[in-house]
Order: C-alpha cells, then sequence, then structure tokens
C-alpha cells in the first residue's frame, strides 16, 4: 500500500510530542473570542498521485477522523486486504480536513473513501458520495458524540463549560462541530459568544489528548474513537470524564465516487460484506473493534440533516430551535 500525504506550509513536522507546544502558540493568536486553527499535520510527501483512472489501483481516502499516523495504523492492514482481494494496489490518500478530501472526491480524484457522517449527510450531492457499506460495531450501526472534560475538573453539564477554551475537531465534522454547536443553540448560545477560545485539533485522538492534559477545558469527540483507545490504550482517555453523549447517528460509512465502474463497486460491497466470514477479514475486523459490514440505509443520517437545515435556518424570522426539555 502506498500512502498519499498533502505537503504542509511549514517544513517542520508537528509530531504528538509537540502538540502542547502547539495548542499554547495557539492560545496567543487573536483576541479571545478568536476560533484559532491549529495545524496538528504529521505529513510528509511520500508519493505523487496520478490521476488517471485506469492505472491498477484503487485510491482510498480516510476523513481525518484521527491523526495521520494513527490512520495509517489504524485502516493500514484493512486496505491492503481490500486491495489484495481486488487485485489492485491500494492507495490511502491523507489530508489534514474533511473539505479536502471533499473537494478531492468531488474532483474523481478518490475512488473509495471512509467519511464522516457529517460531510456525507450534508455534502452527498455536492460530491457525488455513494454509499456502499457501513461498519456495524457492538451490534449497532449507530455512534454519538461524546462531551468530554478532564478527569480532574469541575465541570458537569455544557452550560459548566461557558468561557473556557474548546476543541473542536473539524468545521465539517458530525460529532466533533455540528452536534455541540446544535447543543449550544438549542440554548439561544452561540460557539463564538459562549466559549472564551476555541481551537480545532483536526482529530479526535488530538481533541483526546488536549483534554487529558488539561490544555482545553472540554471537547466533543467521536464516541466511536474514545471507546477504541480506552479499549486499546487507555493511558489519555482515562484522563477523560464522559459528562453528555448524544442522539445516536448513522456510523460514518464507506463510500463509492461516481466515476468508479459499476462491477467493481458491486465487488467492493460483497468484499467488505463478506470479511468476517474471512478468517483474515475477521482478524483484521476484531483489531479495528468492527463486528462487520453492513448494508448501509440513507435513514440513518436523517438526523445529521436536520440538524444542519435548523441551524441553517437559525436567525430567519418567526424560526427558533426548540430548546431541550428538562
Amino acid at each position: 500500500m502506498r500512502l498519499i500525504v498533502s505537503s504542509v506550509k511549514c517544513s517542520c513536522l508537528v509530531s504528538r510530542f509537540l502538540l502542547p507546544v502547539a495548542l499554547l502558540f495557539a492560545y496567543g493568536c487573536g483576541d479571545d473570542t478568536d476560533t484559532v486553527v491549529v495545524d496538528f499535520s504529521n505529513t510528509v510527501v511520500v508519493d505523487q498521485a496520478d490521476d488517471s483512472p485506469e492505472l491498477p489501483y484503487i485510491r482510498v481516502a480516510v476523513g481525518a477522523m484521527i491523526s495521520p499516523k494513527e490512520t495509517f495504523i489504524y485502516y493500514g492492514q484493512l486496505l491492503d486486504y481490500i486491495g489484495r482481494k481486488l487485485g489492485l494496489e491500494a492507495q490511502l490518500i491523507q489530508r489534514k480536513t474533511y473539505g479536502e478530501i471533499n473537494e478531492l472526491f468531488g474532483e474523481g480524484k478518490i475512488d473509495l473513501a471512509f467519511v464522516c457522517s457529517g460531510p456525507y449527510a450534508n455534502g452527498k450531492e455536492k460530491y457525488g458520495f455513494e454509499l456502499l457499506s457501513t461498519p456495524q460495531v457492538h451490534g449497532s450501526h449507530f455512534y454519538q458524540s461524546y462531551l468530554i472534560v478532564n478527569e480532574d475538573s469541575f465541570y458537569h453539564s455544557l452550560d459548566d463549560l461557558r468561557g473556557t477554551v474548546f476543541a473542536f475537531t473539524d468545521p465539517d465534522s458530525n460529532t466533533g462541530k455540528l452536534v455541540p454547536t446544535y447543543w449550544l443553540a438549542e440554548l439561544g448560545e452561540r460557539p463564538e459568544t459562549f466559549f472564551g477560545n476555541t481551537i480545532y485539533t483536526y482529530s479526535h485522538d488530538n481533541s483526546i489528548l488536549a483534554v487529558a492534559r488539561g490544555l482545553v477545558d472540554g471537547a466533543a469527540i467521536d464516541g466511536l474513537i474514545w471507546e477504541y483507545y480506552s479499549h486499546k490504550n487507555p493511558v489519555f482517555t482515562s484522563r477523560t470524564r464522559i459528562i453528555r453523549k448524544s442522539e445516536p447517528y448513522g456510523i460514518p460509512p464507506l463510500v463509492a465516487a461516481r466515476h468508479l465502474r459499476p462491477e467493481l463497486k458491486d465487488r467492493m460491497r460483497q468484499l467488505v460484506s463478506s470479511m468476517h466470514l474471512d478468517p483474515e477479514g475477521q482478524a483484521i475486523l476484531k483489531e479495528l473493534m468492527i463486528d462487520r459490514f453492513t448494508e448501509p440505509q440513507e435513514e440513518w443520517y436523517a438526523g445529521i440533516r436536520r440538524m444542519a437545515k435548523d441551524l441553517a435556518m437559525i436567525g430567519k424570522e418567526g424560526y427558533a430551535l426548540q430548546k431541550p426539555q428538562d
């Protein structure tokens, strides 16, 4: 498997142990209510992508749900398996943001992608996402947003985080941006006026790390990723505390591009849906804490579209979100 990642404006690499320095530097920029974008990219140009769809490889992207290094570890075996079974070389294409992946997808430069539920639900028509399959985890095809704080903090509710430093993951993330923004809207609040400062970490594991080390006061993250690290390597999740969980939403799906040949899409569906029946495939899924891949349903993502629609309506005359009941 070849890895193709984006280069960054700065020539230095920002590794995981430099995260505290990057965050502290970010706090010194702008006023107290500015949203600061923190670049957690750990990227090197390993190879160059060829845009030709006729070459004997398949270009697979993974949305920046976890940091680049962790993405390679998390998905490496899975993509190698897919490539071998299809008789193609799998190229893992990484970018820092969901938006960059979406644009490449829309330009026909990506064949398959594991995308966040937010970009899928709200960008399906624009970028040409076609549902192929959805992971089933612990018997469910749904996941939640977790609102987390440091284990030693005195925060117990979202309202307790007023005036604090808060971490979002990505501007297009469902669990890491849309959900907490919606929660605030139900209270008649906005992130830029409710929090003292906000940052973007560009991956859920970075957000967990930032909360665990006390670099931010709270964060909204993908519950599946918190549960994965809590089971596999709880050194940081054990230093965090979950104070709220969202309603369930459809798990981030595997999608195909419009240009991909129909027969290849069918082979891909059949391959991933039968992985759990193959000893090698089952072992890979077990490492990822995935039961199996299932046939997705469009209605699983309706709640995400509803939230985005409601937020877009705020400010229009006569419209207000219904506040949550106690």
